[in-house]
């Protein structure tokens, strides 16, 4: 009886122990489980992670369509806030140097082909590949992909058309300096101007890039016909339409837009030498504190749908070389880009020199 008892106490010990051991397996197996669900839903998460954090943008462009090419971008990026400074091509690369210890931007969006060959030359822009690369010329690109031209900006003849047309208006460039033009010609700003700058070295590379002597003697007759520089682009679109002056000197994109989406009474005059056409680019900042938000706005504006679109609605001549032709506007079909010899490397070596001249030695005395 005794060792009945014994056996009993013993079995019933033995079975409490095999229960603790099976409710110990059954925890663990349920904390394998739930951390497996755990670790799944942070990879999960972390799939569905869309970019995030900043994006700080120059710009040289129309602050409407600025504002505009980003709401769509948030579309796509949501979680990346993005801020922007508008300013001219010039005071762009000006600024980037004196922030090149500490970079402030993260990208570079309008910048003349030689302001970006300078910015590249003194390190400023970031060199990478982007997937769009092999759709550009290599006359609209960086050889080591450190800026990439969006589009082709044509410098022409500008008019207010209530005053001129394209018949009676100057037909090239050396009829600006006919003394019937006298006080008639409103010129933008040149030194903060990447545009202007550009007009201005073309015409002395025009005279002969051998010396700038000839180029100098140009400017100098047309600063005789020249009323008034004045301080921005507003600034030149109200005397324009004031009829303080009848003729300016601009890229034609800036015209088309003023001539069809508001009540500017501007046209243009393509020069019968032909234009210098500028390759108006972007860059992402070298350095910069939101890299990869910058690559992303990069491939946003150069998709091909984006593309077209700023050609629609913002008179933008593409420089992807992939697009349908059909699906661009009718004033783009009818273009001829006629240009001259440039010699762009000379222009960004020599432009500083060039316009540090002309401000010094030329602005204002050829009324004199």
């Amino acid at each position: 009886m005794k060792k009945t008892r014994i056996f009993g106490f013993l079995l019933v010990l033995m079975l409490i122990v095999v229960a603790a051991c099976s409710n110990s397996d059954d925890k663990d197996s349920t904390k394998e489980a739930a951390n497996g669900d755990t670790a799944s839903d942070a990879n999960k998460a972390e799939d569905n992670t869309s970019p995030s954090g900043k994006l700080v943008i120059y710009t040289g462009r129309d602050e409407e369509m600025v504002q505009g090419v980003i709401d769509q971008f948030n579309e796509k990026y949501p979680d990346i806030q993005v801020e922007f400074l508008t300013m001219g091509a010039q005071q762009i690369l000006e600024r980037l140097r004196g922030e090149k210890a500490n970079p402030q931007a993260d990208f570079w969006w309008g910048g003349t082909q030689s302001a970006l060959m300078v910015g590249a030359n003194e390190d400023l822009l970031h060199a990478w590949q982007p997937s769009f690369i092999d759709t550009i010329d290599t006359n609209y690109k960086d050889n080591e992909g450190r800026w990439f031209g969006e589009m082709l900006l044509p410098e022409v003849i500008m008019i207010n058309s209530d005053l001129l047309t394209k018949e009676t208006g100057p037909q090239d460039w050396d009829d600006l300096l006919d003394p019937k033009w006298k006080d008639q010609i409103l010129i933008r700003g040149v030194l903060a101007s990447g545009t202007m700058r550009t007009i201005y070295s073309s015409m002395i590379v025009r005279q002969g890039a051998d010396t700038p002597d000839k180029g100098y003697d140009w400017l100098l007759k047309l600063d005789a016909n020249t009323k008034e520089y004045t301080q921005d682009p507003n600034a030149l679109y109200l005397k324009l339409t004031r009829q303080e002056g009848a003729v300016s000197l601009w890229n034609l994109q800036d015209i088309l837009l003023k001539k069809y989406t508001t009540d500017y009474p501007f046209d243009y005059i393509y020069p019968k030498s032909g234009a210098p056409i500028l390759v108006d680019g972007v860059a992402v900042v070298n350095n910069a504190k939101n890299l990869e938000n910058a690559k992303l706005f990069v491939e946003f504006l150069f998709e091909k749908d984006m593309v077209t679109k700023l050609a629609n609605d913002y008179y933008q001549i593409p420089t992807r070389s992939d697009i349908d032709q059909a699906s661009m506007p009718e004033w783009y079909q009818e273009l001829d880009l006629k240009t001259f010899d440039i010699d762009w490397q000379l222009m960004a070596e020599k432009e500083a020199e060039w316009m540090e001249h002309w401000d010094t030695n030329i602005k204002g005395s050829g009324k004199k």
